[in-house]
């Protein structure tokens, strides 16, 4: 590992988000010349194009690397310490580059959303990723970084407030403007079909303990239906992210030796307002949510513009509830729109931390939360325009 070329290579550099994650390495890390890294994907003649709009240097490395031929995907990996992976379906996609990373004792951090391939891959991959020493971080963007994060911080100011942690916390999309990824509605097609194929898969997708081995938590909210929240006096509504976010939190929990408890129940809504309008607006949400499955979203490649990225962003509620029924809230905030603008800048600096600030992170697979914890916080707040607050 100490000699490799490159700190870190962005795979999928000519996709949407991609080029996203590396115009950001571009921009941010400009002076830095202790950061080396390369841009890979299928096509040179595209990474050049991409290389050019991005206003990288003109001596930035391009790597030919092709998801459908393992031998190049094992050279790329080859030369780094580190690979940022863009392209999903993960289901689809990602099996080569995954199984490569892990045999060579490379770090890999990747946005997938999708709960049966993370289960299928930790089964796959864990006791060969401890003997190899890599690295292996799913989930590194809006699903689910700041949700995972959220939950620590709020079990943080629970410690202080009630002098333990909290069996029972509350995730609340208080706002979220911006769309969802064309990547993401790509995931939930792929696990939508590949659950038609083999319903077996049915069970698994909605087990909310999926990413947690040999553990099975107590019973969780369904979260299925708009649901009248009486700790905020409002209206909540299904959150299309909640089936991923939840089974990472679960995850970061057992990681991290069961801070929240055995016991530690988690679910995550969208509020839409008291009376009702909220009630209304609810059912919406819920009735936009169904249709997030079919044709009418953004294709992987696709996304808003530079204004709308900009003009995006996000608040989320964490809420800590004591037996006695003491609260403690924590708020994490974005400066972009989630889907895009802040997911490039999150998995970026997920990479840079765990190869910066956390060296010493055992190998493994994780959950970023769970391996990076305060240092990964200093640097989104420091970094890539999250805020994590307490709320009084």
């Amino acid at each position: 590992m100490s000699s490799s070329k490159f700190d870190i290579v962005v795979y999928g550099a000519t996709g949407f988000t991609g080029q996203l994650v590396a115009e950001y390495l571009a921009a941010h890390y400009k002076g830095d010349s202790s950061l080396k890294w390369a841009i890979a994907g299928r096509s040179k003649d595209k990474l050049a194009s991409v290389r050019d709009a991005i206003g990288a240097p003109s001596d930035t490395p391009l790597i030919v690397a092709d998801a459908g031929d393992p031998a190049s995907l094992q050279a790329m990996v080859a030369q780094t310490k580190s690979v940022i992976s863009t392209v999903g379906p993960y289901l689809l996609y990602g099996n080569e580059l995954l199984s490569a990373c892990v045999a060579a004792g490379v770090d890999y951090f990747d946005l997938c959303g999708e709960p049966i391939w993370m289960r299928q891959k930790i089964e796959q991959h864990e006791a060969e990723a401890r003997k190899s020493g890599a690295r292996i971080v799913f989930s590194c963007g809006y699903d689910s970084l700041p949700f995972e994060l959220g939950v620590f911080c709020a079990q943080e100011e629970a410690r202080k407030t009630f002098g333990a942690p909290a069996a029972r916390v509350k995730g609340r999309v208080r706002e979220m403007t911006g769309t969802v990824s064309g990547g993401t509605a790509a995931s939930m097609r792929a696990i939508i079909e590949a659950t038609m194929k083999d319903l077996s898969l049915v069970s698994m997708l909605r087990d909310p303990f999926v990413l947690t081995p040999g553990f099975d938590g107590p019973k969780q909210p369904p979260g299925n239906r708009p649901v009248f929240d009486e700790d905020l006096n409002a209206w909540t509504a299904p959150f299309v992210m909640a089936n991923i976010n939840t089974r990472n939190v679960h995850r970061s929990n057992m990681l991290l030796g069961f801070p929240y408890g055995r016991d530690f129940v988690y679910d995550e809504m969208v509020v839409t307002g008291p009376g009702e309008q909220g009630e209304a607006m609810a059912k919406k949400v819920m009735a936009a949510n169904n249709k997030l499955s079919g044709t009418d979203v953004p294709k992987p490649g696709e996304g808003p513009s530079k204004e709308e990225r900009e003009n995006g962003s996000y608040d989320l509620l964490f809420m800590a509830i004591a037996p006695d029924g003491k609260r403690a809230r924590a708020v994490v905030k974005g400066d972009r729109d989630p889907g895009y603008g802040s997911t490039s800048k999150m998995i970026a600096e997920c990479a840079i931390c765990l190869l910066r600030d956390r060296p010493d992170v055992p190998a493994g697979i994780w959950t970023p939360g769970a391996a990076m914890g305060h240092k990964l916080i200093k640097r989104l707040e420091d970094h890539a325009g999250l805020s994590f607050r307490v709320e009084k």
